[in-house]
């Protein structure tokens, strides 16, 4: 054999080629997900929460009277943010978690297969040679690669209108305990990150419904349906025996990172609850379109 052919069948050039290509199409899907104009509307609607709190807090605050917000968790934090810019982070990603994150995430994650399907493309993407399981763990890593992006918009927008509306400094826990300024910001990340990590389970199951059908219009209010769907049943005192295993229940368990010592008990139950829905979705998604017949 000459060293032509021989150079190539050689596995480390493959699996270098191989790898190449995966990261090809990852950059690819970002750009295309990214550059979409329903993505950049419902990034900029993040990016508005925060500004819309901070302004609504300041007016109200204008006449040195306080927000009378009570308590240590979630929306609660509004009553520190006249004394603590920071403070506006934890507020609004409390007041995004429960509809606009999700709401976000399952547009993106409805549109994902369902939407290349409805345009005619999905057929195409498999012939590329890319495989219907690399085509969904790419189509999944930028669903949560979205999930991040949208959590740090809320996240930074928040920080920069509570530095510019409150005072930045040392803050108190819910604990009563004083923190750095800087460890304040440390947690603001870690609590970003928690929250970004709540809506993986949300993330797996839009993707799942989005191999159900090929309209991404379907797939997408099916998806923000079940959403709201599941919110309402939280809230229902006589099913207090089932609210545990929503994937909903222990989204503003992040609340508990502003303890000290801090509380892991509902937040190790959030992330091993979307854990859960994150595989079992994930592997319906799997099987359903490995099974689908795909003609568009």
């Amino acid at each position: 054999m000459s060293q032509v052919e021989a150079g190539a069948f050689d596995p480390q050039s493959a699996r270098s080629r191989r790898t190449t290509f995966r990261a090809t199409l990852f950059r690819n899907e970002l750009h295309i997900t990214f550059r979409r104009w329903r993505t950049l509307a419902l990034l900029a609607v993040l990016a508005a929460v925060p500004i819309l709190v901070g302004i609504a807090v300041k007016i109200e605050t204008g006449d040195g009277s306080s927000t009378g917000a009570g308590g240590g968790g979630g929306p609660a934090f509004i009553s520190q943010i006249t004394n603590n810019g920071l403070f506006l982070v934890f507020t609004a990603l409390a007041a995004t978690l429960p509809f606009f994150l999700p709401m976000s995430i399952g547009v993106i994650a409805g549109d994902a297969i369902a939407g290349e399907a409805n345009a005619g493309t999905l057929r195409y993407l498999l012939v590329a040679p890319v495989g219907r399981t690399r085509l969904l763990l790419t189509k999944y890593t930028t669903v949560m690669a979205f999930c991040l992006v949208a959590t740090l918009v809320v996240a930074l927008s928040a920080l920069a209108v509570g530095a510019i509306l409150f005072p930045l400094g040392d803050l108190t826990t819910i604990s009563g305990t004083r923190i750095t300024f800087v460890e304040g910001l440390g947690r603001a990340l870690l609590i970003a990150l928690v929250v970004a990590a709540s809506l993986t389970g949300v993330a797996a199951l839009g993707l799942f419904i989005s191999t159900l059908t090929n309209s991404g219009i379907a797939a997408m209010a099916t998806t923000v349906g079940l959403l709201i769907t599941v919110q309402i049943l939280d809230q229902i005192p006589q099913l207090h025996a089932l609210q545990p295993y929503f994937f909903s229940h222990y989204w503003l368990s992040f609340a508990d990172l502003m303890r000290e010592p801090v509380y892991w008990d509902d937040l190790v139950k959030n992330l091993g609850l979307q854990a859960l829905y994150a595989a079992v979705f994930g592997s319906a998604a799997w099987a359903r379109f490995m099974a689908k017949d795909i003609t568009a």
